[in-house]
């Protein structure tokens, strides 16, 4: 009798995965040739031409290997021959990394270890909708994920193109280069061409476009962040006691720069800074500086009293009742406590200078040059790869800042006592 039961289970696991990874495939080739513009009867082909050969390399896979691991080597060794014969390097590695993926996904569906790690008491239907949420998740990630991936191999682009050539596709060295990250030094140069000496890194300090456009961004990112910083973090303490009058008011007009649209921002900061004659002061950034700090203020608020929200004021009286004054309470108890949230909300102020582009548009001088402004420039005037180099290493600039973010985040949740998830 249980020798039966075990035929079935095993009959129906064969049934339920052949069928689901030849639907899948359908399902594929569907999305291809529906983006290929193909026939019906072409596509009505394809898609069962392929489905059988879904379902009958499922079949071999799980009738011949034991083990997973063998299967993806096999599988994987296969895809690799194969991808190497029809298009080169290139090929070769999706092949393999397809190959491999085809095998786990077809034991992890006929093993049912798709279910590993869910509560026992799960029905099909619940599992179906977990995965399900799972999949909707990994589609939204891949489409906010996918336009930066893009630009990262293309500014390794040999060619002036917007487009992976054939040897890029094909993995060829020779179409892959640095010339637009070397490119960032040496436009607008007097002498690019000059042996790289003292002199010539002299020459591409003082008129290197790129260069004097990062000199700006960090000059002007750093003033309105120091801005920034001080004023949120006096605003977030504050606002974060509870006999403070028309708190939610005041929030409320605090952080209204990150909520009207900021074209809104910058041409009211344009007919303000008009009447009052700004950039007759004679102070270099100055109006610069003054809008992005405005625009960064309410960052530093929201993360400053995110972290006062476990604060214990209890702390601040245990030091009045000890003798110390307001300052010394400030900077010996409190800052401590919300230094993460402080540097935290700096780092997002800097990010939001360091990535404007409206306001500078409108309100920065002529030589107030910032990459972004740069940017906007290149792509206005010439189109040059060099812009996803100087999108590459904002990028990366990005990551960093984020993981100090993460990481500021963790040290603070573990010094008021949360565990962090």
């Amino acid at each position: 009798m249980n020798t039966e039961l075990s035929k079935n289970q095993a009959t129906a696991s064969f049934r339920f995965s052949l069928s689901l990874f030849a639907l899948l495939s359908a399902f594929v080739v569907l999305v291809v040739m529906n983006a290929r513009a193909s026939g019906l009867i072409e596509a009505a082909t394809a898609m069962l031409v392929t489905s059988a050969v879904a379902a009958g390399v499922a079949f071999v896979l799980v009738s011949v290997f034991d083990t997973k691991r063998t299967a993806m080597i096999v599988l994987g060794a296969m895809g690799l021959v194969l991808g190497l014969f029809a298009g080169g390097v290139g090929m070769a590695i999706a092949g393999a990394i397809l190959s491999v993926l085809i095998a786990h996904f077809v034991f992890w569906i006929h093993y049912r270890h798709y279910r590993d790690g869910l509560p026992n008491y799960l029905s099909s239907n619940e599992i179906l909708w977990h995965y399900t949420y799972l999949i909707i998740c990994a589609v939204i990630f891949v489409f906010l994920i996918a336009p930066i991936l893009v630009i990262i191999p293309l500014s390794f682009n040999v060619e002036p193109y917007f487009t992976f050539t054939e040897k890029m596709l094909a993995f060829d060295p020779d179409g892959y280069s640095a010339r637009w990250y070397d490119l960032l030094l040496t436009f607008g140069m007097l002498e690019p061409d000059a042996p790289r000496d003292m002199s010539w890194w002299a020459d591409a300090w003082a008129n290197a476009n790129w260069i004097n456009a990062a000199k700006n961004s960090i000059i002007i990112g750093f003033f309105a962040t120091i801005l920034a910083t001080t004023l949120g973090t006096i605003a977030a303490l504050g606002l974060s006691r509870s006999e403070m009058p028309y708190r939610r008011a005041i929030m409320a007009i605090l952080i209204s720069p990150m909520i009207v649209p900021i074209i809104i921002v910058a041409t009211g900061l344009f007919f303000f800074y008009s009447k009052v004659g700004i950039h007759t002061w004679g102070i270099p950034y100055f109006g610069v500086v003054l809008a992005h700090a405005t625009l960064g203020i309410p960052f530093v608020i929201i993360t400053v009293t995110a972290t006062l929200v476990g604060f214990d004021h209890s702390l601040t009286r245990a030091a009045a009742s000890l003798g110390a004054d307001p300052v010394a309470t400030f900077r010996r108890v409190q800052m401590p406590l919300i230094l993460p949230g402080v540097v935290s909300g700096a780092l997002f102020a800097f990010v939001t200078s360091f990535d404007e582009v409206v306001v500078v548009l409108f309100v920065g001088a002529l030589d107030e040059q910032t990459i972004p402004r740069q940017m906007w420039n290149g792509i206005r005037e010439q189109i040059s790869p060099a812009i996803l180099s100087v999108a590459t290493i904002l990028v990366v600039i990005s990551i960093l800042l984020l993981t100090t973010v993460e990481l500021l985040r963790r040290r603070s949740e573990r010094l008021r006592g949360v565990t962090p998830h």
